[in-house]
């Protein structure tokens, strides 16, 4: 195996979430080589230049997607470019590694899943709130170990804030293209892709069907672009899933939502507080186990994220250990129907 560092450049950056994916790219051992983006007056993009001075900046995302010597692209392009970047990179011999959702519509993920056959390359969807999330792994590793027996649901909540200063990388406000559904995409094709990856790990389920999926816009008339709020109702061979996302994070919750999963089993159930447990402990990772044997909570702290460092393996050996392949095209699939046959509610369009 070689000894040189995994070379990588962020293409896009327009969302927060890039700031994520570099550190843990650098974290796993990787060499930041190249920068570029459509929109260089970004808010995002202004910060991440100067996070990382030294690393050169093109003025043409193409450029730096064909230029030689790179393994691996990262993005947080806006949504709807991220479908096309991951093609273009793949077919210029680069490994993928982008922000949820990886694209927004079935014909862009036809085009990825047919450049990932010709290709040989992966695309990996960052699906964070489970990659980079403590207590979600150490719930899988209670999953695995038969604590809660037979997973038979999945309840995954998600939560956002519209001016969460984290997430606009400290900007005056939301872009346009938030409030533009054909560019970001939809609720759920955007949010509710990382309930419907812990649905499908959780459950061990490969393959899962949309039974129902409603979108609306309740609180914001004024911008009907934006769907303010989103559930599906999903259920695979084994396992049913519920989901709820929503952008109405009221400013008394001291983070940006109050994200939560539960796993339901036939012997047990497991909860999970991801990011905040109100009027409860500090900080985020809190998890309670409920089985025969009575109730827990379970410290999660020393849980290690091998997400990045699993990516790395994946360029170097060729193997889908970050996640498998099919695994991803089927979360972004059935966040796509999910969307493309909601049933529209208040002013969303």
């Amino acid at each position: 195996m070689t000894s040189q560092p995994v070379r990588f450049a962020a293409v896009g950056l327009d969302h927060a979430h890039i700031f994520g994916q570099i550190a843990g790219l650098l974290d796993a051992g990787c060499e930041l080589v190249g920068l570029a983006t459509d929109d260089p007056d970004a808010s995002v993009a202004k910060q991440v230049r100067e996070k990382y001075p030294d690393a050169r900046v093109f003025d043409n995302p193409g450029d730096l997607i064909e230029a030689d010597g790179i393994d691996l692209i990262t993005t947080a392009a806006v949504p709807d470019r991220r479908g096309p970047i991951a093609v273009q990179a793949m077919q210029a011999g680069k490994d993928v590694v982008t922000d949820k959702p990886g694209c927004i519509s079935l014909d862009q993920l036809e085009e990825i899943k047919k450049t990932v056959a010709e290709t040989g390359r992966f695309w990996s969807v960052t699906f964070s709130e489970r990659f980079g999330v403590k207590c979600v792994t150490k719930a899988g590793e209670l999953v695995r170990q038969g604590r809660i027996g037979k997973v038979v649901q999945t309840l995954g909540l998600g939560p956002h804030r519209i001016g969460d200063r984290a997430h606009l990388a400290g900007g005056a406000g939301r872009p346009e293209w938030f409030y533009d559904k054909s560019r970001y995409g939809g609720i759920l094709a955007d949010i509710a892709s990382h309930q419907i990856d812990q649905f499908l790990w959780f459950t061990g389920s490969t393959q899962g069907e949309v039974v129902s999926s409603t979108v609306g816009n309740f609180a914001n008339p004024d911008t009907p672009g934006l769907q303010d709020f989103g559930e599906i109702l999903l259920r695979s061979e084994s396992a049913q899933g519920y989901i709820r996302v929503d952008w109405y994070t009221p400013q008394g919750l001291p983070t940006w939502g109050d994200g939560r999963l539960m796993i339901l089993g036939t012997e047990g159930y497991i909860e999970m507080r991801k990011y905040v447990d109100i009027a409860g402990r500090d900080g985020g990772n809190h998890l309670f186990l409920v089985d025969q044997e009575g109730t827990q909570y379970v410290d999660s702290s020393d849980v290690e994220l091998s997400y990045y460092a699993d990516v790395v393996n994946d360029v170097r050996n060729r193997t889908e250990t970050a996640a498998p392949q099919e695994h991803t095209f089927e979360t972004m699939r059935l966040a796509l129907v999910a969307q493309q046959n909601a049933t529209l509610r208040g002013a969303a369009q």
